[in-house]
C-alpha cells in the first residue's frame, strides 16, 4: 500500500540517520545515570498526557509529534533520534504509524538504547476494518520493481487498529503500563507514581461510568462520519455502530462520490441528526454530508495531536473525552 511504502522509506531514512547519530552522541548519558530526573519521551499526545499525569513533576517529559501536525505524515528528524537514544524511556503506541519506530531502535547497539513501552502489547488490539461503504485506498499496481515487491509483501501482513487510547478502558491499561515502566527506571519515586496513578485511574474509571450511561440512556446507536474512523475501540466498548468515509489510518483524504452517495443515504435513512468529523480535517466529505441532509456537523476529537492552542490551553484526554461526551449525547439522543 502507499502508505506502507511511505512508512518503509521514512524508516529506512531513519534508520540510516540513528546509525550515524548513535556513534557522534553515544558519550551522552541517560538521566537517571546523571542523577536528574528520568528523560521520557513520548510520539504522540495520550501516551504523553497519561504520563504526564502520573509522572508529574518527577519526570522531564517531551512529544515527539509537533502541535497541529498529522502523525500519519510525521518522520523523525534527527534530533527526534537523538532524543529518543538519550532519554530513559521511550513511549509508543507500536502500531502501523509507528513502523519507523522498529528501525531506529534495531539501529541502536544491544544494550545502549532507552528502556522501551509498546502500548498496543498492554491492550487487545484489533484489526483495522473496511466497514461498508468505507471509500478504498488506492493501493497501486507497481509490483514490478523493488519497492513494489516489497510493498506487496508487507500488505499480507496483519494490519491493525493503532488508535487503542480512544477506550477509555483502555486508557486504564495504557496508565497502569506507563506507571510500571516509570517505576523501573526510577525506582526512588514508585510510590510517588502508584499514588498518581490511582486519582488518574479513578479519574478514566469515571469517565468510562459516564460513557455507559450516556450511551445506555441514549436512542440510538449508529455514528456516521465523514471523515477517516479512529474510534473502532470506543464503538466496541460501548456497543455503538458505525459508518464512515475512511477507516483510521487511511491515506486518503477525499472520498468518491460512491461513499459521499452511501453515506448521505444512511443518513437519510436512519434519520442522523450528527455526522461527525476528527480534529485536523478539511471537513469536505462531512460538509457535503450535511448540505443535503440537514444533518449538524460537529467534532469527535480522537486525541491523537492537538493543536497549538489546544496545547497552549491546557488540553488534556480526560477532558477532550468528556467534550466528545457531550457531543456524543446530541448524536445518540
Amino acid at each position: 500500500m502507499k502508505k506502507y511504502k511511505k512508512y518503509l522509506l521514512i524508516g529506512a531514512a531513519a534508520a540510516i540517520a540513528a546509525s550515524f547519530l548513535f556513534f557522534a552522541f553515544r558519550g551522552e548519558k541517560a538521566a537517571s545515570e546523571r542523577g536528574g530526573r528520568p528523560k521520557v519521551v513520548a510520539t504522540i499526545f495520550p501516551q504523553y498526557d497519561f504520563a504526564r499525569a502520573i509522572g508529574g513533576d518527577r519526570i522531564e517529559l517531551s512529544m515527539l509529534l509537533k502541535p497541529g501536525v498529522d502523525s500519519h505524515s510525521y518522520s523523525p528528524s534527527p534530533q527526534d533520534i537523538i532524543n529518543i537514544q538519550n532519554c530513559d524511556l521511550f513511549i509508543y503506541i507500536g502500531g502501523e504509524n509507528d513502523h519507523w519506530v522498529e528501525k531506529i531502535l534495531d539501529s541502536f547497539d544491544e544494550g545502549k538504547g532507552p528502556k522501551t513501552l509498546k502500548l498496543i502489547d498492554s491492550v487487545s488490539a484489533v484489526e483495522e476494518e473496511l466497514a461498508e461503504g468505507m471509500q478504498k485506498e488506492d493501493h497501486g499496481h507497481d509490483h514490478g520493481h523493488e519497492d513494489g515487491a516489497e510493498e506487496h509483501e508487507h500488505e499480507h501482513e496483519t494490519e491493525y487498529d493503532e488508535h487503542i487510547w480512544t477506550s477509555p478502558r483502555n486508557a486504564e491499561k495504557m496508565a497502569a503500563a506507563i506507571k510500571e515502566a516509570l517505576a523501573s527506571v526510577d525506582p526512588e519515586n514508585s510510590s510517588f507514581y502508584e499514588e498518581n496513578a490511582k486519582a488518574y485511574t479513578a479519574e478514566l474509571e469515571k469517565l468510562d461510568e459516564d460513557f455507559r450511561r450516556m450511551i445506555g440512556g441514549g436512542g440510538r446507536r449508529l455514528l456516521v462520519f465523514g471523515d477517516r474512523f479512529p474510534f473502532r475501540y470506543l464503538a466496541d466498548e460501548y456497543g455503538l455502530k458505525y459508518a464512515a468515509a475512511f477507516p483510521g489510518c487511511s491515506a486518503e483524504s477525499e472520498a468518491s462520490a460512491a461513499t459521499v452517495a452511501y453515506l448521505i443515504d444512511k443518513v437519510r435513512k436512519e434519520n442522523v441528526p450528527v455526522v461527525f468529523h476528527i480534529e485536523m480535517s478539511d471537513e469536505k466529505t462531512a460538509d457535503a454530508i450535511c448540505r443535503e441532509t440537514g444533518a449538524k456537523k460537529m467534532l469527535l476529537h480522537s486525541c491523537h495531536n492537538l493543536s497549538r492552542k489546544e496545547i497552549e490551553e491546557g488540553a488534556t484526554y480526560v477532558a477532550l473525552m468528556r467534550k466528545n461526551l457531550e457531543n456524543l449525547k446530541k448524536a445518540l439522543n
